[in-house]
Parts: C-alpha cells; sequence; structure tokens
C-alpha cells in the first residue's frame, strides 16, 4: 500500500471518527420528556424509525445538525448547535421534523441557517434512581449575551447652501429699520429721499444677515449618534466541555463549575443529590 492511499485512509478514518461521535437525541415532549430516540448516523426518513412528526425536544452532542420537515433532508431546514432544546416550538419544528444529519466542521454554513441559541436547559434534577459520576472538565467558555446598541443626541453646526438666494425676513426688518432712519436725516424731499435710500440700503444689507462669504448659512441641529457593543452584562451561560468515561461532552449552564461535573450513566449533567 502506497503512502497516498494511506494517508487517505487514514483521513476517510479521522473523518468517520469524528462524525461518529456527534450525537443527536429527540424527545417526544418539551423538556427532554417522553420517549426518546438517539442517532449518530444520518436519517433520511423519520417514518421508518417510528418517530416521524413526534420530536419536541432534543440534545445536540459535540458537532452541529442539520434537521428538516420535510424528508431526504428537504423542505425548511435548520441548523442546531450542540446543546440542549427543551422547546421545538421555538424554531416552529415541534412535532415536524423528519429528517436529520449531522454537518461536518468544515462545513460552511451561513448564519441564517441556525436555529436560535441553544438555552441552558433548568432540569438537572437526579432522577432518584440514578447513580452519579464525577466527570472532568475539559474547558469552560463565558458566553455573553447579544451586544447592545447605545445611542445619544450630539448638537452639531451645519451649512446651509442658500444658493445666492436673499434673506427674505433679513431684507424685510432692514428695510423698516434704513427706512426709519433715514426719515430722520435732512428735510422737505431731502427727507423723502433719504427715507427712500434708507430703506433700500437697509434692504440690501439686512438680505446678507446669517450669510457668509461663501452663500451659506451656519445652524445648529439635534443629531442621533448609534453604537453597537459588547454586552456589559453577566454571562448568559456558560459553554462547558468535559470527558466521561473516554467521550468529551457538551453543555450549558446556568454557573460556572468548577474541577469536575455531576453526571448520570449516561453522562448527562445531574445536580448533586438533595
Amino acid at each position: 500500500m502506497n503512502a497516498i492511499l494511506r494517508n487517505a485512509l487514514a483521513l476517510a478514518g479521522v473523518a468517520f471518527a469524528t462524525q461518529a461521535a456527534a450525537q443527536l437525541t429527540f424527545y417526544e415532549r418539551e423538556g427532554f420528556e417522553g420517549r426518546s430516540f438517539t442517532t449518530r448516523e444520518p436519517i433520511r426518513n423519520f417514518e421508518n424509525r417510528g418517530f416521524n412528526d413526534r420530536a419536541s425536544s432534543v440534545v445536540v452532542l459535540r458537532s452541529p445538525w442539520e434537521v428538516c420537515e420535510d424528508a431526504r433532508f428537504s423542505g425548511r431546514c435548520v441548523v442546531l448547535r450542540p446543546g440542549r432544546y427543551p422547546s421545538l416550538a421555538a424554531m416552529g419544528l415541534n412535532d415536524r421534523v423528519s429528517s436529520a444529519r449531522v454537518l461536518g466542521r468544515n462545513s460552511r454554513i451561513d448564519d441564517s441557517r441556525y436555529a436560535p441559541v441553544p438555552v441552558v436547559a433548568e432540569d438537572y434534577r437526579w432522577r432518584g434512581n440514578e447513580r452519579l459520576y464525577e466527570a472532568s472538565v475539559t474547558s469552560v467558555h463565558a458566553v455573553l449575551g447579544p451586544p447592545e446598541r447605545r445611542c445619544w443626541i450630539e448638537h452639531e453646526q451645519v451649512l446651509d447652501d442658500d444658493r445666492g438666494g436673499a434673506n427674505v425676513p433679513g431684507a424685510i426688518a432692514g428695510a423698516l429699520i434704513g427706512g426709519i432712519l433715514g426719515h430722520q436725516v435732512g428735510g422737505g424731499r431731502g427727507k423723502d429721499l433719504a427715507t427712500a435710500g434708507g430703506a433700500v440700503a437697509g434692504a440690501a444689507v439686512g438680505a446678507n444677515v446669517g450669510r457668509s462669504s461663501g452663500g451659506q448659512q451656519v445652524r445648529t441641529q439635534d443629531v442621533e449618534r448609534c453604537s453597537t457593543v459588547p454586552s456589559q452584562g453577566p454571562p448568559a451561560y456558560w459553554d462547558v466541555t468535559y470527558d466521561f468515561r473516554g467521550e468529551e461532552h457538551r453543555v450549558q449552564l446556568k454557573s460556572r463549575p468548577g474541577a469536575t461535573v455531576t453526571v448520570n450513566q449516561r453522562g448527562e449533567p445531574r445536580e448533586s443529590r438533595p
């Protein structure tokens, strides 16, 4: 066997192992209750497995899965990130899933195809008949809430281009003031001429009030400014990876865990015994 063939088989083995490690568990009722169905391989039609249009909640492990309304991965499809989804109703898939398949880690997925981020499931209560174990935590990441949009008002000076047009209100006011001043100069016919001249001059001056040499007028206006900043609140949840019996598990928790998490025999998180 040549080196190229050996490398190809090795890569195929890695890809198969990665895909086989991914797991999807559907539950018949919301909150991970009722009958369940677990798969590590693509399901083209849930009708053949007796679970068609029955899923109401789901747990996704290790890799994203694409779930679709119709058989053979057709109809409306969404991509589920690893996590726990206590209700499929939020994404319009309650009792509507007919096919599902795991997506490779190198798959290019548009953001619009993803389902909403999985919420943190609250029901990790000990069931009473379960044996509990401690699993070693391998990584912890704080996941913040969505970015926040903040806005404020600023006072800003702007220039209005009046294209050389006259300031009409200023011209009227200028004419009145100029006429009054002109009327006070001279007497008789000269007073009349001075009054008329003063009005004309005052109008010319008033028409240019508030105009800059470039034919523009300065005014102040309120301008809204906005910026998107990272969330300043506490983490929305903690994305935790842990190892149990040689298998990697991933879960979202409301609080930061310690060095270990308590799990049942299937590796599912559990609160300590009361």
